[in-house]
């Protein structure tokens, strides 16, 4: 299960999406985002549908890929279409029973939130797979670089967002060894009742918070060793240009954010 969690991680390649700016994937994201909030019913899906697949398309990544991106919550998303099917209103019922009560409406609104949830992992999924740590920092610092102004530590925002990111993949692969080497010593994390598996993880979660404080504080002595004080003054190896491809990818995204304003306020 644990290699089947792909935020944070990166796979390099030369695509259409690989290419872009990271300042443009940052804005086409959170517009891909609005465009999800947007959408009024299920029927509406088929815009980002078509998007997202596009998209996928274009970066050269499988719907198995993307489904790794929404396996991890399963669990989050059979609860969220279970509550809202069965204790949302509506005047159409189709199923009463006791305090269950299944209606037309609640049908819709348990799909359309739980095709929400869905949409926005792949969305963001597609971003951190094809935008490296380096280049997603660089582009979050210079987007929000102008709220420097009212002395906004941009820098040392997109600074710990990187960081966050790149240690993702590291944690899940740590705690995957020592999810192993429990297991090689007798540890059964699957079988048994609910609280009999959470008191189970204790003897993971202990090493795992252990490591993970360990390799901090060795990342902030490096910081500190190369004589690391902030934003200021530094520059980068890679100048950040937009290109006409950058145009494109902004002027399909605006007609499908068009769109779906359009289906949600006029039709």
């Amino acid at each position: 299960m644990l290699k089947d969690i792909t935020l944070g991680q990166y796979m390099p390649g030369n695509t259409a999406v690989h290419r872009l700016d990271p300042r443009t994937k940052i804005v086409l994201t959170t517009a891909y985002i609005a465009m999800i909030f947007l959408v009024k019913s299920p029927l509406w899906y088929v815009i980002p549908v078509l998007y997202v697949a596009l998209a996928a398309h274009l970066a050269g990544l499988g719907f198995g890929q993307l489904l790794k991106s929404v396996k991890p919550l399963r669990v989050l998303l059979i609860l969220t279409f279970v509550l809202n099917l069965f204790f949302s209103g509506g005047s159409t019922v189709w199923v009463k029973w006791g305090i269950i009560n299944i209606t037309q409406e609640g049908v819709l609104l348990a799909v359309h939130f739980s095709m929400r949830l869905v949409f926005l992992v792949v969305g963001t999924s597609i971003l951190t797979l094809t935008t490296s740590p380096v280049a997603l920092s660089d582009g979050i610092e210079i987007l929000l670089s102008p709220l420097k102004v009212v002395h906004f530590p941009a820098h040392e925002l997109a600074m710990m967002m990187t960081i966050a990111l790149r240690f993702i993949p590291t944690l899940i692969e740590e705690t995957d060894k020592i999810m192993k080497a429990q297991q090689a010593r007798g540890a059964d994390f699957e079988s048994g009742k609910l609280i009999a598996r959470a008191k189970a993880m204790v003897p993971l979660l202990v090493p795992l918070f252990v490591s993970a404080f360990r390799r901090a504080a060795e990342l902030a002595m490096a910081m500190e060793a190369r004589c690391y004080h902030g934003g200021e003054g530094r520059t980068r190896l890679r100048v950040l240009r937009f290109t006409a491809e950058d145009g494109k990818a902004l002027a399909v995204t605006l007609l499908a954010l068009a769109l779906v304003i359009a289906g949600r306020y006029v039709f």
